[in-house]
This record gives C-alpha cells, sequence and structure tokens, in this order.
C-alpha cells in the first residue's frame, strides 16, 4: 500500500478494486506524457484528440496485463484519419516506470468538422501483445463500432476476454496558473470477472457484437450497472485534474463501494528507435533496393514516426551488400550462397 499524500498523480496510473463487488480498475492521469507525444508533430484538432484517447487507452490498459516488453493499440479506418498508433512498454525492473508513445497518419484535406470517430471511418480496431524474444506475438481484432475508440476497446474485452470492460476519458489542453499552454488526459477504467456466460447464440450489441449483458447475470450483473451508473456521474475536469487527486476521486464516486488503492504506476515518454533498429530494418535489401531509397546527397535517411528522431546513412553500409560498417570500415567481400544440394 502507499501512503496517498505523497504522490505526485501526474503521468501515473492508479490500480484500485471496489471491495463491494468484483470489479477492479484504473485511474489514468497523463499530462507531461501527452504533450511530449503531441508537440512531435503539429497534428490538426481532431488528429490529435484521436492520439490522446489511444495513448490514455493503452495507458489503462497496459498495466491490466501480465507484460513483459510491448502493448500496441491500432486503429485502421478509410477515413480522413488512416491510423492512429499507441505502445505500452512494461517497467523494465521494479520501481522504474513504463514508456508510452503514439502515432498517427491522416489526410489533412479530407478532415471536416464532424465527430471524431466518423473521420476514421470504417476499419478495425486491434490489441497486440509482444512478451519479446522467445514469444510468439498476440492480436485480437474487433471492427470500428460504438461511436467511440473508448467503445471499441470495450468490444474488444467483451469479445475476445469475455471481460466486461467500460471507460470514461477526458482530453484537452489546459492554462494552469503560472503554466504553459500544455496537453491533460484522464480517464478511468471499469473491470469484472464474468460468472458463468449466458446461454445463447449472438450478442446484444451493433451487428451481434458481445455486451456485458451477455455475460454476467444476477448480482454480478447488478454489481457492474451501479459501477457504471456512478461512472457515468464522472465529470470531466475531475477526470483531468488536477486539483482533484485520483484517490479523492474514486471517494467521490465510489464511497458506498469500498474502493481500495494500490500502488501507482509512473509513466514517461519513451520510444524504442535506434539507428541499430533502423539498419537491422534496412537489412533485408539489395543494393539495388539501396539505391532508390538514397537521396540526391548520397544519403539513406529515415525518420521515426513516434518521436521524430532523424537518421541518415551512408548507402554502402546498408543491406546485405553493405561494402562498409556503420564506422566506414571495409567490408569482406560477402561470399556467393553455396550449393549445399546432394544427389
Amino acid at each position: 500500500m502507499t501512503n496517498i499524500n505523497q504522490i505526485a498523480w501526474d503521468d501515473t496510473v492508479l490500480p484500485f478494486q471496489l471491495d463491494r463487488s468484483s470489479i477492479r480498475g484504473r485511474v489514468a492521469r497523463l499530462d507531461g506524457v501527452l504533450d511530449h507525444i503531441l508537440s512531435r508533430h503539429k497534428y490538426p484538432a481532431p488528429v490529435a484528440a484521436a492520439v490522446a484517447e489511444l495513448a490514455l487507452l493503452a495507458a489503462l490498459i497496459g498495466p491490466t496485463i501480465k507484460l513483459r516488453w510491448k502493448l500496441s493499440l491500432q486503429v485502421r479506418g478509410k477515413g480522413a484519419i488512416r491510423t492512429v498508433a499507441a505502445d505500452y512498454y512494461a517497467p523494465e525492473s521494479d520501481g522504474a516506470p513504463a514508456r508510452i508513445r503514439a502515432w498517427a497518419s491522416f489526410d489533412e484535406d479530407r478532415l471536416t468538422d464532424e465527430p471524431l470517430f466518423d473521420q476514421i471511418g470504417e476499419g478495425y480496431f486491434a490489441i497486440l501483445i509482444d512478451q519479446g524474444t522467445g514469444s510468439l506475438p498476440y492480436q485480437g481484432i474487433t471492427p470500428l463500432a460504438g461511436g467511440s475508440l473508448a467503445a471499441c476497446a470495450g468490444t474488444y474485452f467483451a469479445q475476445s476476454e469475455q471481460l466486461p470492460t467500460s471507460f470514461s476519458l477526458s482530453y484537452g489542453r489546459s492554462i494552469l496558473p503560472g503554466q504553459r499552454e500544455g496537453w491533460r488526459a484522464g480517464g478511468i477504467m471499469l473491470q469484472t470477472l464474468p460468472a458463468q456466460p449466458m446461454a445463447g447464440e449472438g450478442g446484444s450489441g451493433d451487428g451481434g457484437l458481445i455486451q456485458a449483458a451477455d455475460i454476467l447475470q444476477g448480482a454480478e450483473s447488478e454489481d457492474w450497472n451501479r459501477a457504471n451508473h456512478l461512472l457515468a456521474t464522472v465529470e470531466e475536469i475531475e477526470l483531468i485534474g488536477p486539483t482533484l487527486a485520483p484517490t479523492d476521486l474514486l471517494v467521490r464516486l465510489f464511497h458506498e463501494e469500498q474502493p481500495r488503492v494500490f500502488d501507482p504506476q509512473r509513466v514517461e515518454f519513451g520510444c524504442s528507435c535506434t539507428e541499430e533498429r533502423v539498419r537491422g530494418t534496412l537489412s533485408i535489401y539489395s543494393q539495388k533496393d539501396i539505391a532508390h531509397m538514397t537521396t540526391d546527397d548520397g544519403l539513406v535517411t529515415a525518420d521515426c514516426q513516434f518521436c521524430g528522431a532523424h537518421y541518415e546513412f551512408d548507402p554502402q553500409s546498408l543491406g546485405f551488400e553493405a561494402t562498409i560498417d556503420a564506422e566506414g570500415n571495409p567490408l569482406p567481400p560477402s561470399q556467393p550462397p553455396q550449393d549445399d544440394a546432394r544427389p
């Protein structure tokens, strides 16, 4: 347990459970992390909102998974906002911060004043879990439905994990006294374990998607409905803070549910891109392919979509036919592949 008076709440995820029921959850606050993510790019307002929402979902979902390396959330659509991606990297050791990064691609000429979700259009929401070396990545996909990315995440958990899950999120730019204008975000995630799935085929949601009512019954259903009714009373400014601590917010919302909090997880901006990783990505190409990537200045360049890092390479040091190493030293001539065939 933690002395709540000693916690700096910005850029943290606070786990909790409601002792009166089988419901658990997370409260997330992002300020410096989100501001750093969005300051890397000059996103139009609806694109920045999509990135903020997905980054906040990654912060809430990531700590709920027994994660050794990375959780990725990806949204692909046919609208003006084509791609939104967010990664959550598990802490490398006890007490270390988790890391988050996020990014989006879009067609600026197609952006309108329509609601955010409509500008993504038809597509899918994907959750990918990569436990690192020695394991196969897991991927779960659900169609874009429900009117928000948070609703898509809830549908994923109901469909794939049989875990009724709901979210309340808020984000935007704020100006605090004595500070510059910046992005802030906050959210709450509720999740419960199911009893036995109700008999029957299909689901109660749009397009037959499974909803909480298809999973829970009896007392668990009553607990779930009551908790979500209380969650619906939260105000956007309460989620974002910064004047209301998450512990006070939980008491305000769920005092009759007997909320219990656990140690918070710190989060910070972090990107996994390195020069070595970029070289590794380009190692599959031939010198002919590398030549097509070479600029008029005689360099091969690459930019990280997440953090904006810019890399420049000598084309002779790239690909499986490289003639010099990263320091410009000559490499031994590559040998043609040997024919090991036997009659």
